[in-house]
């Protein structure tokens, strides 16, 4: 029985993972994973965890889920990492809640909008060698992006060379719309496969017609011996 009591009296769920540092802050659990040459994100982050810092390490992508059993997370920060990919349901668990997250200094090119829209979170996202696209672009205009460094947010490429180099927002106030080509893309995708659709169709008439002009030019010179060959018999 006091066995059973001194299990039930282990805080299993304020854990501290072995590379970080747990300590209040606030009255609150900060979690203190920066610079600690972490290549993924830790499994066992204590589910009271408030504050989290992963900031200055190699982490390279956001997997889905990977928030999901800490509902009380405000502040994520994961900058200065090396992510280039992260899942449309990295912040699955955490949307509702999440104030900050800051993105900034890593390796992200482009992003599922899914992944951010969801978020009622304050985003930084300056710093990294974005590809200037559509989804980026809905993202600039949906979501709550951190002013003061919004400006930071430039192409690193993009579909036509004048924009890179140049800050997202400034590319846009300039007129760009990124969707706009990606629907254009769509649009002569679609004929092109509309055209070669048709051309399939004319082809196969063509040849339909020709075979049976053959088969009844051959159904001719087969007949035409006929009369010749009664007129002998008589």
């Amino acid at each position: 029985q006091a066995f059973f009591c001194l299990l039930l009296c282990i805080p299993w769920g304020s854990s501290c993972p072995p590379s970080c540092q747990c300590t209040e802050r606030a009255g609150a659990k900060a979690v203190l994973c920066s610079s600690r040459h972490l290549e993924e994100i830790p499994r066992d982050i204590p589910r009271d965890a408030v504050f989290l810092k992963l900031d200055a390490n190699s982490i390279t992508r956001i997997p889905s889920n990977a928030f999901r059993h800490l509902s009380h997370l405000e502040e994520i920060d994961l900058s200065r990492n090396a992510i280039e990919k992260i899942d449309g349901a990295a912040f699955k668990g955490v949307a509702a809640g999440l104030r900050t997250l800051d993105l900034s200094g890593n390796r992200i090119r482009s992003i599922p909008k899914e992944a951010l829209l969801a978020l009622n979170a304050k985003l930084r996202l300056a710093n990294n060698p974005w590809h200037c696209e559509c989804a980026l672009q809905e993202v600039l205009w949906e979501a709550r992006l951190d002013l003061d460094s919004v400006q930071d947010i430039t192409c690193h490429t993009a579909p036509r060379e004048e924009y890179v180099g140049k800050p997202l927002l400034q590319v846009l106030d300039a007129g760009a719309n990124f969707c706009s080509v990606r629907q254009r893309t769509t649009d002569v995708a679609m004929f092109v496969t509309m055209f070669g659709w048709f051309a399939m169709v004319i082809v196969y008439v063509v040849c339909y017609v020709r075979h049976n002009r053959e088969d009844s030019c051959r159904h001719g010179e087969r007949l035409r011996p006929l009369p010749s060959a009664q007129a002998h018999a008589e």
